[in-house]
């Protein structure tokens, strides 16, 4: 049988600390960012959590920007990427870009930090830019209508990410109250003010952003059929 060590023998007292890395401390700010947000996070919080100083976590990371730009990267990895396949371009454009915003979603806050501090150039964001530009390519559109395609979808799925991050942000409560606010506004209005937006209102909602995203990508893919060729 094995006794236990002494307590006056060295290192019996204390476990042994598991050394930093970048992809532990990686790991560790992603599950905050899953568990507490984007807002909770800070290079002190991520120490915190490791059990250390902020000064060791910078022999590893830059600063916060650096952090973030790495978890997105990781974030980008969990995403599969598709062989451009000529006869399903749609549908594989279509699929990538709710995979990235799935996996942008997952972790709030992730997608603002893009949209606001960096052009991502990690390697699973290089692999997705070039896996998009694939299937833009694979599906017939020129070189620069497949650049300009890329960029426009990037951007519309980032910008969505930060939407529906936002309506999980809020309380139900407040977002119900702020609803209820708008209706009230709009129909105070003189009758016939703003015809349109009284009817469309209610569309615009955290039950219908699937919904509106899904007919968003759909509108643009078939507005670049019309452009193979020209």
């Amino acid at each position: 049988m094995e006794l236990p060590e002494p307590p006056w023998r060295t290192g019996a007292r204390k476990p042994v600390r598991q050394p930093l890395s970048r992809d532990k401390i990686v790991d560790t700010a992603l599950g905050l960012l899953e568990k507490e947000g984007l807002e909770a996070l800070s290079m002190r919080r991520v120490a915190q959590a490791l059990n250390t100083g902020p000064a060791s976590l910078y022999a590893h990371v830059r600063n916060r920007d650096e952090l973030c730009e790495l978890m997105f990267d990781r974030i980008l990895g969990e995403v599969d990427l598709p062989e451009p396949d000529p006869a399903r371009w749609r549908e594989q454009l279509k699929e990538l870009c709710f995979g990235q915003v799935k996996a942008m979603i997952a972790y709030p806050g992730i997608a603002t930090v893009v949209m606001n501090a960096m052009i991502p150039l990690g390697p699973n964001a290089l692999r997705h830019g070039e896996a998009m530009l694939a299937i833009l390519r694979a599906g017939g559109l020129s070189e620069s209508q497949a650049a300009w395609a890329f960029d426009a979808l990037s951007l519309y799925g980032k910008a969505y990410a930060v939407e529906v991050t936002s309506w999980r942000d809020g309380s139900a409560e407040e977002m119900a109250e702020r609803g209820r606010q708008m209706a009230e506004y709009m129909q105070s209005l003189p009758p016939g003010t703003f015809p349109n937006l009284m009817a469309v209102g209610p569309l615009f909602s955290a039950q219908t952003a699937h919904e509106r995203f899904e007919f968003a990508i759909d509108t643009f893919i078939a507005g670049l059929d019309t452009l193979i060729g020209s």
